[in-house]
């Protein structure tokens, strides 16, 4: 059996030589000529029914080649029989979701998770009820009509873990969805643990380059028949030159995880000491919940942190101002190093008292640290929160009032 990073670079491969090519073929046809019609009735069933190809491919928002390359790479990584490819992360959630829908109406959700999907779940969009709990709960609120458990590990943005067998366990025989897309298939493999899903915002870490919108979800067959069912009745099928970046991105995989994580380290301990800096949520300076689990669930403490300004809301927009190495952007795991700021941007759709509750404050800010030198990224960073400091004092009292005030109004 291959290591990881050699599969990395050559999942999906596997025909080139017989095909005599060295980079992978991008089909761009949304239609496929259908010469003979019964095989082409017959491909139609299969496909729509959520088999993983036919014979004949009928159209692009059943099946594309292009696609299945990427998916076949990606199930690999992830050790799973399957992998099912979306339009976005979002697209790949909202397909598990409603796949679940027949087998029951009731989601238990442990909180924090990313705030698009926070918000998904408590709308009620996906005709589903939502119930969120803490991970210790879930055995106690399990019902008869339970269809799924969601958790998040590393969790958006406070990177608290969350101990996948447990939750397996508690859930018993209802399926167990990870969304571990800070942690990716190099530090972290869901399946393994028993998770039924394991899910990627494949836009960020295995696509790699911030030039591809993506989501997969990784499963058994069984369970990936029906994702595909939605995706060819929903057209959330991803375009074969989105699915033609993110497998050329798999290759580096590892070799941009772990360059990025040996960043991190350092940023995160340079962080901690820091007197403009009062929280630094990174696993592997012991203090998110459950830092245990690295070594064991996780092989690292991966590449991402969040870390509080002393000074609040004011402090951490002065500081995304201020950078000039690091790009202040949504998203995360790109190559190069992104900072922003949750409670404003990606959890805003997250009520208020959410938000409290999970540590999303007004002045934390959420660091995806990339592979450029860790000196020019420290250099950055700390003249940003020089600017910060002289700006935004945290010891002055009217300061403070006025960073509660912007923040509340925010």
């Amino acid at each position: 059996m291959l290591r990881f990073q050699t599969t990395a670079v050559h999942a999906g491969r596997e025909d080139f030589a017989t095909l005599c090519v060295h980079a992978p073929p991008l089909d761009l046809s949304t239609t496929y000529p259908v010469s003979d019609l019964g095989v082409g009735t017959a491909s139609f069933d299969a496909l729509v029914g959520g088999a993983a190809d036919a014979a004949n491919p009928i159209y692009a928002r059943l099946h594309n080649p292009t696609v299945a390359r990427a998916e076949n790479a990606i199930a690999a990584l992830e050790g799973t029989q399957a992998c099912v490819a979306y339009g976005s992360g979002m697209a790949a959630l909202t397909a598990v979701l409603l796949a679940r829908r027949q087998h029951g109406g009731h989601v238990l959700v442990v909180r924090p998770l990313y705030g698009t999907a926070d918000h998904l779940l408590a709308s009620g969009l996906c005709g589903l009820e939502a119930e969120f709990v803490d991970a210790g709960q879930i055995a106690a609120r399990r019902r008869a009509d339970t269809t799924l458990v969601v958790i998040e590990t590393p969790a958006n943005p406070t990177l608290d873990l969350v101990d996948i067998r447990a939750v397996v366990a508690a859930a018993g025989d209802v399926p167990v969805l990870v969304d571990s897309t800070f942690a990716t298939p190099v530090l972290q493999q869901p399946a393994a643990l028993g998770a039924t899903y394991v899910l990627h915002s494949a836009t960020k870490f295995l696509g790699g380059h911030g030039d591809v919108i993506a989501g997969v979800v990784c499963c058994d067959e069984a369970h990936a028949a029906p994702l595909r069912t939605v995706r060819a009745a929903t057209g959330a099928l991803l375009h074969p030159l989105a699915a033609y970046l993110l497998h050329r991105g798999l290759p580096t995989l590892a070799l941009r995880v772990e360059r990025a994580q040996a960043n991190a380290r350092v940023l995160a301990q340079r962080l901690a000491e820091h007197p403009a800096v009062s929280r630094v949520d990174y696993p592997g300076l012991g203090k998110v919940r459950n830092a245990h689990l690295v070594g064991t669930q996780m092989c690292g403490p991966g590449t991402l942190m969040s870390f509080e300004m002393r000074a609040g809301h004011a402090a951490a927009a002065a500081v995304m101002a201020a950078v000039q190495v690091m790009t202040p952007a949504v998203s995360l795991g790109s190559v190069d190093t992104l900072i922003q700021h949750p409670a404003g941007l990606t959890h805003r759709v997250v009520d208020d008292a959410t938000r409290a509750a999970t540590g999303i404050t007004p002045g934390l800010l959420r660091l995806s640290v990339g592979i450029e030198d860790v000196e020019d990224l420290w250099d950055d960073l700390a003249q940003a929160l020089a600017r910060a400091e002289a700006r935004c004092p945290a010891d002055d009292a009217a300061g403070r009032r006025r960073t509660l005030s912007v923040a509340a109004g925010a």
